[in-house]
């Protein structure tokens, strides 16, 4: 009776062993998933910074009527979160607010305005932006299936204005510079090489992808459209990111578990691809917007716009830096 306790003691001790194995194993398995590195695109420090947007209107010629003025604000994004943390509105202004294609716009709304007074709304954000640090791996990306896109991201395989992406010239070119590649990060840097290889910077007026490709120059803005035309001509989603004074193309790639990533590359500056450095604020993303005040037609960049069914007012856009 007293071996058959031993044994039983025995037999107790080297099971919670054997559990304590198992349970050590699985909690060093999920510590190693935790400090596992996250795919897709990093964030680094973010940088705190103040900007004000809004729009100031003066009836210095006599007075106005019926006058609606179109600001598109801040929005957050993965790298950006943004808040008001002050407003300047006068008692004569009504403001409303409308999501155009996910970009928010403050319309400012002036009934009327007598000779010699001044309508002001102005907003003052807080902006967090972050700057983009290339993934630690690349060889994990996929292009993605065109058929099983996100909505929110099918539009950006399709034309802008400026970025024509059917076009034969453009296909046939995007096709011989990525077909030498098999790895889809590699097919992205090989149109994103060409591009600051063959298209030369030079100031002056955006002129759109095709015209760059004749000419083999253009503005920061034909440089982003011509790498975005190449890219879409091969079914890999991009699109415009604008921010003051300045706009660079992020495209789309799929991990190897099926989620999608939107990669930055700068098209002007050093060469860096796949993050980004930038610290300036987003204004918004995207080439294809449908303005509120002019619904039927299509722009590249959504503009601050004033109208009125009255008078000639003055007015001046604001966007500016007030840290």
């Amino acid at each position: 009776m007293r071996m058959l306790t031993m044994r039983s003691s025995s037999s107790c001790a080297a099971g919670c062993i054997f559990l304590a194995a198992i349970a050590w194993s699985l909690s060093a398995a999920a510590q190693f998933q935790e400090r596992a590195e996250p795919k897709g695109p990093r964030l680094g420090e973010p940088v705190t910074q103040k900007w004000q947007l809004g729009l100031v209107v003066s009836a210095t010629n006599g007075p106005c009527t019926g006058l609606v003025g179109y600001v598109p604000l801040f929005v957050d994004w993965p790298e950006q979160q943004v808040s008001v943390v002050a407003e300047d509105v006068t008692p004569n202004v009504r403001l409303t607010y409308q999501v155009v294609e996910g970009i928010k716009v403050m319309l400012v709304h002036i009934p009327q305005l007598p000779a010699g007074e001044e309508a002001k709304a102005l907003l003052t954000f807080e902006v967090r932006r972050c700057p983009i640090l290339p993934p630690a791996k690349t060889d994990i990306y996929e292009l993605p299936d065109p058929k099983r896109l996100p909505k929110d991201v099918r539009p950006y395989l399709a034309p802008s204005p400026g970025i024509e992406s059917k076009a034969p010239k453009v296909r046939s070119l995007a096709r011989e510079i990525t077909g030498k590649h098999e790895n889809a990060w590699k097919k992205v840097e090989a149109l994103y090489d060409w591009v600051r290889s063959h298209i030369k910077y030079e100031k002056g007026h955006a002129q759109g992808a095709l015209v760059a490709l004749k000419t083999g120059k253009g503005n920061t803005d034909d440089l982003t459209s011509v790498f975005i035309a190449l890219c879409r001509a091969v079914d890999i989603p991009a699109r415009t990111v604008w921010i003051p004074g300045h706009c660079y193309p992020e495209f789309y790639l799929v991990d190897d578990e099926g989620k999608g990533h939107w990669f930055p590359c700068e098209m002007k500056e050093e060469r860096s691809f796949g993050g980004i450095a930038e610290q300036r604020p987003v204004l918004m993303k995207g080439d294809n917007f449908r303005p509120p005040y002019a619904p039927r037609d299509r722009q590249r960049l959504l503009t601050e716009y004033l109208t009125g069914t009255g008078g000639k007012p003055k007015h001046r856009f604001t966007r500016q830096s007030v840290n």
